[in-house]
């Protein structure tokens, strides 16, 4: 079947995660993504870990699917030259080195655009390319610190906490992507390529939302509520007999169906927990109301009780046991393709589907320079000045 970004060609000079992200996605929407590494080294991330795979660093495999691999010493005038080629027969070039290396390199937009006017061109970094931060060197736990996603994740008497994935990285990458789709749309409609400076802090304060509109609103610093919600109540976890489990009432009807389930009628005709805003006031004392039933009921015990009365709940799976939910299998979350060294490689499925262009993994996170001799053939280069390139140290 067609793939929806069949037939467009991105020149990937991006490495780590917020790049590589982005260019997975893209990936797994049809593009053909060619990933230009260092000859010998690669991706930093190939190196990060553990734990590897048979060598292979677990971390690399998790963002670099429906790629292929180039080897390319870009300070190399043979490697320059080729790398120019490649971008000319590119729609999308996709970066996420600090900013100005690009242009030092010789392969910033100006010099890209007066090549190729109608490329896509897209920097992703820490701060953005312009302005007074633009300097800083930026990794995912700095920009979560800086962003104030650190601030109003964790419990009141704790610690600031980061999230348990690099949420900078990936909402960065994932901007990025949207970004991009949206400008080769637009150009589909104008010839028109384009410019986009997206960043990792950039993406973070878009995440914010309704944290950004409580400051907004009071003109004071949103304060940590652990697993509680800010506003909504009760939406947060609560203790069981034998753990936790997530309960959110989101409006005064399932607050009433929560507490017709739990037999705890008595909490309807409470004035204290009339309406939301008294329950969010209010917020410990509800809680302790609820734990007298639920720590007396196992999590699957209430999960039960509750999806018959249909409030909504869930369970805190382990990463095992998310795979092993009957949902998250129905769904393809989890997938294995083919490694030419691992045999199979467990991949995470796709969050959407299409009806008529459905993505797929069509290639396996590229072994370093697998691709090489393919892509530099399909540029014009014979057999024979590709040996003599890797002898030259240009690939």
């Amino acid at each position: 079947m067609a793939a929806l970004l069949e037939g467009v060609r991105v020149a990937d000079f991006t490495r780590v995660m917020s790049g590589p992200y982005c260019t997975m996605l893209l990936g797994d929407l049809g593009a053909d993504v060619v990933k230009i590494e260092r000859p010998g080294k690669g991706d930093d991330t190939r190196d990060w870990g553990p734990p590897f795979v048979d060598g292979i660093s677990a971390y690399y495999l998790s963002v670099n699917r429906n790629k292929r691999s180039i080897t390319l010493d870009l300070k190399h005038p043979a490697g320059q030259e080729i790398a120019w080629r490649l971008i000319e027969s590119a729609d999308v070039l996709v970066e996420n080195f600090s900013p100005g290396t690009m242009e030092r390199l010789g392969f910033g937009y100006d010099a890209v655009c007066a090549r190729r006017p109608d490329i896509i061109y897209c920097s992703i970094s820490g701060f953005g390319q312009t302005g007074p931060g633009r300097e800083r060197t930026a990794y995912d736990l700095i920009v979560q610190g800086m962003s104030g996603l650190m601030s109003v994740t964790g419990f009141p008497d704790g610690e600031p906490t980061r999230f348990g994935v690099p949420i900078a990285d990936l909402a960065a990458g994932m901007f990025a992507a949207y970004a991009i789709v949206a400008a080769l749309f637009y150009r589909e409609r104008t010839g028109k390529g384009q410019y986009i400076d997206t960043s990792m802090l950039g993406g973070q304060v878009a995440l914010l939302t309704y944290q950004a509109a409580i400051y907004f609103a009071t003109h004071e610093a949103p304060k940590r509520t652990g697993n509680a919600h800010p506003i909504v109540a009760p939406y947060q976890t609560f203790r069981s007999k034998d753990g936790y489990v997530n309960i959110a009432a989101g409006n005064d009807g399932i607050f009433a169906r929560l507490c017709r389930a739990l037999g705890l009628e008595r909490l309807l005709e409470d004035p204290r927990f009339k309406d939301n805003a008294g329950r969010i006031t209010r917020l410990p004392e509800l809680v302790a109301e609820l734990e007298t039933v639920l720590t007396q009921l196992s999590t699957a015990e209430i999960i039960e009780r509750l999806d018959a009365a249909s409030v909504p709940c869930g369970p805190i799976y382990t990463v095992p046991e998310v795979f092993a939910d009957p949902q998250v299998q129905h769904l393809a979350l989890h997938q294995r393709v083919p490694h030419p060294t691992l045999g199979e490689v467990d991949q995470t499925g796709f969050p959407y589907r299409f009806s008529d262009t459905p993505a797929r993994i069509r290639r396996h996170p590229p072994l370093l320079g697998e691709h090489t001799d393919e892509v530099l053939s399909e540029l014009g280069y014979s057999a024979d000045l590709i040996a003599s390139l890797r002898e030259q140290g240009a690939i």
